[in-house]
């Protein structure tokens, strides 16, 4: 796809987001895919951003649902995404998806396969560093690394409560757990 189709069809799915409030849109396996927000999503997004944010460099800089497209098939829009400063300083829609340093996604219901199947190939393929799922339906996060054409080589899975601390390229980071929400339903993870 060019990049003039690349922005085409990212209007088309701006539209479709203005039709649908509260809805966050991605083209997934060719597929486009719309999710309703929650507020454990948001929230854990706040949370983890505002840490985040304030262990950051200033040249590198947090977005979060913006458009990264990867190939024809899949323009994903990370939850949590560090790219240069310099780039997101263009407030931009999209942006190239090898951009990306590290990267977090928050599952919902209707995100768990991609979140753990679909996105940790793609972006290990793109080889981004660090990819961390933060999940409240299992009250736990996973930390990847090690990228690989396969997908990470390498994985962490701590209940929330404790730090996540991540040995990464942007530095060591640290993501607090303790107050992330967990879904009344959650399934205790062993």
């Amino acid at each position: 796809m060019t990049v003039s189709g690349i922005d085409r069809l990212h209007s088309q799915l701006s539209k479709l987001e203005d039709m649908f409030p509260g809805y966050l849109t991605e083209i997934v396996e060719g597929s486009i895919v719309m999710n309703p927000v929650r507020p454990f999503h948001g929230k854990t997004i706040l949370r983890v951003s505002a840490s985040l944010e304030s262990q950051l460099s200033a040249e590198w800089a947090l977005v979060s649902d913006v458009a990264f497209p990867f190939d024809d098939a899949n323009e994903f829009c990370p939850d949590i995404a560090v790219i240069p400063a310099e780039a997101e300083a263009e407030n931009r829609s999209f942006y190239p998806a090898d951009l990306i340093e590290f990267v977090a996604e928050v599952v919902s219901p209707e995100s768990v396969r991609r979140d753990y199947e679909i996105k940790p190939r793609r972006y290990a393929s793109q080889g981004i560093a660090n990819y961390v799922i933060l999940d409240p339906l299992r009250g736990h996060a996973v930390a990847m690394w090690n990228p690989g054409p396969e997908g990470y080589r390498g994985r962490d899975t701590i209940p929330y409560g404790p730090d996540l601390t991540l040995d990464s390229p942007l530095g060591k980071l640290t993501v607090p757990t303790s107050r992330l929400p967990v879904d009344p339903k959650a399934r205790p993870q062993a």
